[in-house]
């Protein structure tokens, strides 16, 4: 048995592991904005300074990196709480002594992105792949791809010429394939181990179309400029900027504990412990880059075809440069969490059942991003301009879910699922599609 044991897992983790790889040419995802918006990207020039061979857009770089990076940890903290499948087997049985046989305890399948009570059963394994696709569209209703940003110079509460502010918009294409093997072992008929491997693909790109609004200099176009190749004197107004890349490799490792509390006719409780450990590479975006524990309580019932759930967790995170500054390597805590998830699944017949979720969670004292007016005032004129903020505060999130399950053969499931949006808090994708297989022996 224990040998087993040990060939699935190892052919468990051949499968999801390949070496991490990027594809384009950025240090890291983590420091796409940087990259984007540094002395490295977006460049305003003066000609008061070109003899020097230097720049003028270490005047900016301040302003730059202080709105960008708090966007950064906005988008990465939570591009890095994605939901998983459960790791949960859609078979489960208990021995009965009596007869010395296993028998069925739920006339359906079982959940999908949450768990029941019930356990695989003892000495039964369940081994599954889920692939799920997340193509976000928006951050705190904001749509992506028109996000504001008003860049100021230094010290631009001196006046004059330093009134002068860059206000750009940003496209930014944001996306996380995640194609999870989960391999699930009865210990006893009511203990379950579970070890879930994410192999993950990110890619983020950032397209910034930037504009100089010259409210302090006016009409004075060698004072602030981008290089414009197309225009008469070389000196322009209007610059696009873009940076990104696309990195895979094996994400955060979570291995899980389920035991059964109590079970009463139709009913049961069990308790769990998630343990997530680091190992994706958090400057890619493959992981969070911080341990992470996750106890829960899921209650289950059944009624002839119909089994309705309740879940319950806290997620505690540990310290990421994700949360912190991917640049210099300083970590801070990523946001704990509050979840929660009700719903029910219908065996519809012996071999199809179907699975309703709604899903809910608070992520607490989480950076946030709100779309502010900036007003832009100089001794050559003003402006109003589209700007964003940041701040941290808890927050709601929610979703629904809606699947099934298929016995296609022997034991063999196809599961196939969507999650639904519902809200705009946090980073939001509108739908995202499931699918994949489980097979209990």
């Amino acid at each position: 048995m224990g040998r087993r044991v040990l060939t699935f897992l190892v052919l468990l983790l051949a499968l999801a592991s390949p070496a991490a790889a990027q594809t384009r040419p950025v240090p890291t995802l983590s420091e796409v904005f940087h990259d984007l918006f540094g002395p490295n990207g977006l460049v305003v020039n003066s000609e008061a300074v070109l003899p020097d061979g230097s720049t003028h857009s270490a005047h900016f770089n301040s302003a730059f990196q202080s709105n960008f990076t708090q966007f950064n940890v906005a988008l990465a903290s939570q591009l890095t709480s994605l939901p998983l499948p459960s790791p949960a087997s859609g078979f489960t049985y208990r021995f009965d002594a009596t007869t010395g046989t296993f028998v069925r305890t739920s006339q359906s399948f079982g959940p999908i992105l949450s768990d029941r009570a019930e356990t695989i059963g003892r000495g039964k394994f369940s081994f599954g792949y889920n692939y799920q696709f997340f193509s976000f569209d928006k951050l705190e209703g904001i749509d992506l791809s028109r996000v504001p940003s008003v860049f100021t110079h230094d010290d631009f509460q001196l006046g004059g010429g330093r009134r002068d502010v860059v206000s750009t918009s940003n496209a930014i294409d944001a996306s996380v394939a995640q194609l999870t093997g989960a391999l699930t072992y009865g210990v006893t008929d009511r203990l379950d181990v579970s070890l879930a491997v994410p192999m993950v693909t990110t890619h983020l790109d950032v397209l910034s179309a930037a504009t100089i609004v010259r409210v302090g200099t006016g009409t004075a176009h060698d004072i602030h400029f981008f290089h414009d190749p197309d225009a008469s004197d070389g000196l322009g107004s209007e610059r696009t900027f873009e940076s990104g890349g696309s990195a895979t490799g094996l994400g955060d490792l979570i291995v899980r504990v389920k035991a059964g509390v109590f079970r009463e006719s139709r009913r049961g409780l069990a308790l769990g412990l998630d343990v997530r450990m680091p190992t994706g590479d958090e400057r890619n975006l493959l992981g969070s880059g911080a341990p992470g524990v996750r106890p829960f309580l899921a209650f289950s019932s059944s009624y002839r075809r119909l089994s309705p759930h309740i879940n319950v967790a806290y997620q505690w995170n540990g310290s990421s440069i994700l949360a912190g500054d991917p640049e210099t390597g300083e970590k801070a805590d990523v946001p704990d969490q509050f979840q929660w998830a009700a719903g029910t699944d219908l065996g519809l017949t012996d071999k199809f059942s179907m699975t309703v979720d709604f899903l809910g969670r608070q992520s607490i004292n989480s950076p946030r991003v709100r779309l502010i007016e900036f007003d832009a005032i100089g001794p050559a004129g003003s402006a109003v301009l589209n700007d964003i903020a940041f701040d941290r505060q808890s927050f709601w999130s929610s979703s629904a879910a809606v699947g099934f399950k298929a016995n296609v053969a022997a034991r063999l499931l196809i599961d196939f699922n969507l999650r639904f949006t519902m809200g705009t808090n946090g980073l939001t994708d509108r739908v995202t599609p499931l699918i994949g297989m489980e097979y209990g022996f």
